[in-house]
This record gives structure tokens, sequence and C-alpha cells, in this order.
């Protein structure tokens, strides 16, 4: 029978976040500054600290991923992050967005194809693969030395890892949710009791299923395969008696490999060291031209750019862009390449450069962006678009942002900045009065203190350019806080003589006044 093999890399976006920031991300996660890095697996090496992956950084997000020792605790994919918080006072948790998850696959997908050709991700799950183990035994004399050559792969890179060699897709998948390490089945009968020992609360199920059948008493694989076919598509639908056939062996999809990709860079090396800015865009665009001929044959456009600089003093610098819409106008692909390099010293670098790198990533062309003829509206959003990536490159990506409102206890917690990716048409509407606009501050203002408690005049809130206060509106209370700090903010408006109105509050635990914001 042909092989097939499953590679598991438990709580992707967890090791991901743990590699990205290391000790901080956990350390800000969980407001302790004190505190050692956690570790995602024990390994039998002694316990570590309790870490999530939550889909937003507030007490209401919902948790999406965890690790070892926050499964022992209770803690599952599903609660909130306040729940959580409950059953683990020191739960530390973070926010990966899906395009680092994506990014983390594809480099698993290359180093996974140094071993076979046949490689799947999937989709559902990030960090499970599917592996060919067919064919390949005049390279490799026996399928442990090959499982345990991917598992010392991903370990070089700091990846834990489980590797199961099997003969079907889910078994393999199933042992490898609930093992460690390498595991090898020599026979189908030995892969089958496996299979029925593992607990359902291993493979990935929707918490409102995991929960059913737990309530059932139905816990592992075994006693989910003697519930009736028919009964499970009634009850529980079509994703229930899709896992209940794969279970069984009656649904067996076949290995559908990653298309694989074939890079499309180019490197230029000097003939002499070079530190002015136009000359060195010359050699850029001898690079860039042909890698946009290529993308343009394969009908797609360039959506980012990655190039690096070898500079005479310091090494590589390594830089990467995005336009704001992906295209193949090279005109404005160096000149946010430009805007990137350029600085206080004009048309000098800071080191003379002796080699330039580039690599372009390519996505299909849509329908818009293949068309001859379109129509000019009155706003060119593609014109703002171009706007808006020439100050991504010039000041970071994090340089053009909008807020977006979300659910939160305080006012500061209200909303979040997000990156402004696409610009879209406005809807605006004529408003028939003034509306009066509340700003907040970054940080809230301490404010001196209050001179007459039980009178709202004379509090001299701002110094003597604004004047004492005339009127003073509240209490309004916010309190609450138990999943971090208690916490109690008597707010309130404050009119200046000068006709200013400040939003302030009294931090009740503090016993302190603060400016939170103005209205305007």
């Amino acid at each position: 029978m042909d092989r097939v093999a499953c590679v598991d890399v438990p709580a992707l976006p967890l090791q991901l976040l743990l590699a990205r920031d290391g000790e901080d991300a956990a350390v800000a996660a969980g407001r302790q500054s004190s505190s050692p890095r956690p570790r995602l697996i024990r390994d039998g090496e002694g316990g570590g600290y309790p870490v999530a992956v939550v889909e937003r950084d507030d007490p209401q997000g919902r948790i999406l991923w965890v690790n070892e020792e926050a499964r022992l605790l209770g803690i599952l994919p599903g609660q909130r992050y306040a729940a959580g918080l409950s059953l683990a006072r020191d739960l530390r948790a973070g926010v990966v967005g899906a395009e680092e998850i994506a990014e983390g696959v594809r480099a698993l997908i290359e180093r996974l194809r140094v071993f076979t050709p046949e490689v799947e991700a999937s989709e559902e799950e990030p960090g499970v693969f599917w592996l060919g183990a067919g064919g390949l035994e005049r390279l490799w004399s026996a399928a442990n030395r090959w499982g345990e050559a991917i598992h010392r792969s991903l370990a070089e890179v700091g990846f834990v890892s489980t590797v199961v060699v099997a003969f079907t897709r889910f078994g393999s998948y199933a042992v490898a949710r609930s093992r460690r390490r390498v595991i090898v089945f020599r026979e189908p009968s030995d892969e089958d009791s496996a299979l029925n020992a593992v607990p359902l609360a291993r493979l990935g199920l929707e918490p409102g299923l995991r929960d059913a059948l737990t309530r059932l008493g139905v816990r592992t694989v075994a006693e989910f395969k003697r519930l009736p076919a028919a009964g499970i598509l009634e009850r529980f639908g079509s994703e229930a008696h899709r896992l209940h056939r794969l279970a069984n062996g009656s649904l067996s999809p076949p290995l559908v490999p990653a298309e694989v990709e074939e890079p499309l860079e180019g490197t230029l090396e000097l003939e002499f060291p070079e530190g002015d800015l136009d000359r060195l865009l010359f050699g850029v665009k001898t690079l860039l031209d042909p890698l946009l001929d290529r993308l343009e044959a394969m009908g797609q456009v360039l959506a980012a750019l990655e190039f690096g600089l070898r500079q005479e003093v310091g090494g590589w610098r390594r830089e990467s862009l995005r336009p704001a819409r992906p295209t193949l106008a090279g005109a404005q692909i160096l000149d946010l390449v430009r805007l990137r390099l350029e600085d206080h010293r004009g048309r000098r670098l800071a080191a003379r450069v002796e080699e330039i790198s580039l690599r372009v990533r390519g996505v299909r062309a849509s329908f818009e962006q293949l068309r001859l003829f379109v129509e000019n509206p009155r706003r060119n959003l593609a014109a703002a678009g171009r706007a808006l990536a020439r100050l991504r490159a010039e000041f970071g990506p994090e340089a053009v942002v909008r807020a977006r409102l979300k659910d939160g206890h305080l006012p500061e917690a209200q909303f979040l900045w997000e990156p402004i990716e696409t610009l879209e048409t406005g809807k605006g509407h004529a408003l028939p009065l003034r509306t009066l606009v509340r700003c907040l501050r970054q940080h809230p203002l301490r404010l001196p203190p209050r001179a007459h408690q039980l009178r709202d005049d004379g509090w001299l809130i701002r110094g003597l350019e604004h004047g004492p206060v005339t009127r003073f509106h509240g209490p309004f209370i916010v309190a609450g806080g138990w999943w971090m700090r208690p916490l109690r903010r008597e707010y309130h408006f404050a009119r200046t003589q000068r006709g200013d109105i400040l939003w302030v509050y009294f931090d009740r635990p503090r016993r302190r006044w603060f400016q939170q914001g103005q209205v305007l």
C-alpha cells in the first residue's frame, strides 16, 4: 500500500508568535515584565506558562489556539480571553495575523519539499501537512529514518513537530494530533488501533460539536465511529457527517500537492560600489523589468517586492514594499523604492552598495486590470491608493491607518487602528445640525488636584489661559476590570471660562484626575 505521512506543527500561530517576539510577546500579553519566557511545549522537561492566540487583544476576544499548559488548565479554543484568564491568571495571549500565518505555511512547504515533491497543506488547520511517502525507498532505506530527518529539519528552524507515517490521511492526522515526535506504523491494523484511542478533543472540532459529543459521553474516535451515520447527519450537520466518514474510512480524499511556485528573483553585482541613488535605481530597473515581463506572461501582476542591498559597510539591508494595488507599472514600483531609500542625505546613500537582489511576488490579475478601457470616475481611487502607497513606502506600513470601532469596556478600548489596504467611495450624507465630536487623547493627561470637591467652579483645570471651570456635569461611572485589575472611573464634562469642554475623569483607586479628551 502507498504510504502517507502527516506532519503536525502544533499550534503553528503560537509558535510563530513566540518565534516573532520571543519573551516580549508573552510578557506584553501577560502584563508582567519580570516573567520568564513561556515555552510552547513541555516535552517532559517541566512546566511552562499557558499561552494562547486570540482573535483580538481584549477580554472578549475568542481564543483560537492554545498550548499544552493551557489545555491542562481547561482552556480550550472557542472560549473568551476573559474566561481563559479566570482559569489561569498567568495566561499569556497575543494576535497573529492571517498574512503572517500564510507566510509561515509557505516557508514550511518549501522546507518539506526537500523530502518529497508531494506536500499538501491543510486549509482549515494551519500547521497540518500531508506528505506523499510512496516511491522513496531508493532514497530512504527505512520510513522511520525519513520521518526522523523531517523532524530534525523542522527542529533546526525552531519548530516543534510530530511526524506520523501511516496508510490513510485521516489516521495519520488523528494520531499526529494526539502524540509527539516520530511514529511509524508498519501495518494498517496498528494504525487503526491507535486511531480508535485518539480523544476527539484533539481533532480541532468546532466547539459546539465538541461540547455536544462530550455531553453524550462520546470522547474517543472509536466511540464516535460507532454512532449511526444517518443520525449524525440529521443531528449535527454535514461537517460532522464528513468527519464520521473520514474516521470510518468510507471517505478518503486523494492527496492534492501544493503547486510549486518558481521564485521570481534576480541579483546584480555592481562593478564598483555605488552610493548615488539615481544610478542605483537604474540597477534596480535592470532587474525589475525582466521580472515584470515574466509576471505578465504568467497572467499575474506584482503584489509585493522584496529587495536587498549588500552594502560596503554593514552587510545586507533588506526591505519590502507593497503597491496600492497589484500592478505591472514599473515606474510606480521604482518610485516606491526611491522613497524607501531616500533620506535627509538627498541623492546619496548612507553606505555604498556592492550588490542588489530583487524578489517579486505575483497574484492573478483581476478582470479590471486586464481590461483595455475603463471608465474614469470623478474620484480617482487608484491615484489615491498610489498616494497612500507612497506614504507607506516613505514612513513605514503603520503610517496609513484608520480607526475601527469595536466592543470594549473602557473608552480607549472601543476602537483600534487598522492598516488601510484599499479605498472605497464614501457614502456621505448631509447633517441637519452641527455635530459635536469627542476627541480622545492617545494617553490621558494628568491634571492638578481639584481645589473644591463640593463646588463646580473655581478649578484651574488647564492653567490660567483656559480660565477656571464654570460648570461641571457628571459623574458618569465606568467600573469593572475584574479580568485584569479592578477599576472605577468617574467621568465628567468640565466647561472652562474660555468655552472649552474638557472630558475628564477621577480615577478612584489611584485618587487622581486625568483628561481623557475634549469636545469640539
